[in-house]
């Protein structure tokens, strides 16, 4: 089995592995000199080649940047924008931060998981929709927030996320411009 090195130490990966995405993963390591606060730029690279965070790519950076693996899991699993398997076409991310969660993320999650029948983190079997949660997306004077997509929906009720997540399943398209605005008695 080929290894790769690094000035953390030495890695093992599989043939297959060998490839174009890791060259590139190593150039932003290099263009950031393996530096340990470069943790962000280089897993968003990574993900960007992979498609997600998988644990081999994880050890490979905590490897490189000299950080052990808690800490480089610590940070993926902190951001919603990092994934840790792969997503599904569309993208549902429900903030359960403090303001989300008292203005009513849970019952919109729950709401969604009965729905879609999966749990947080999970992906339809067609490989079409991901429930994922964020413990805060920053966004608290709209809470409650989802991000649909790549879109911040503010104000957000069960009703108002299931049905924009329904036009994805029915549409085959992205709500970014379909979501409905929440409720009046929400705004």
């Amino acid at each position: 089995m080929p290894t790769r090195q690094g000035p953390a130490s030495t890695i093992t990966v599989s043939p297959d592995r060998c490839t174009r995405q890791y060259k590139t993963l190593d150039i932003a390591l290099k263009r950031n000199h393996y530096q340990p606060d470069a943790l962000i730029e280089v897993l968003h690279k990574a993900q960007e080649s992979f498609g997600y965070l998988e644990d081999e790519v994880l050890l490979y950076i905590a490897r490189q940047l000299k950080l052990p693996l808690s800490r480089v899991y610590g940070v993926a699993s902190f951001y919603h924008l990092f994934n840790l398997r792969p997503s599904g076409v569309h993208r549902c991310v429900v903030c359960l931060g403090t303001a989300c969660y008292v203005k009513g993320a849970s019952q919109i999650l729950s709401r969604l998981e009965r729905d879609l029948q999966l749990k947080v983190g999970e992906t339809t079997a067609d490989g079409e929709i991901s429930l994922l949660s964020a413990r805060c997306l920053g966004a608290c004077g709209i809470a409650p927030a989802v991000v649909l997509d790549e879109a911040i929906a503010g104000q957000q009720t069960p009703e108002s996320v299931a049905q924009a997540v329904q036009t994805w399943s029915i549409h085959g398209q992205s709500s970014s411009l379909d979501a409905p605005p929440a409720s009046p008695e929400r705004r």
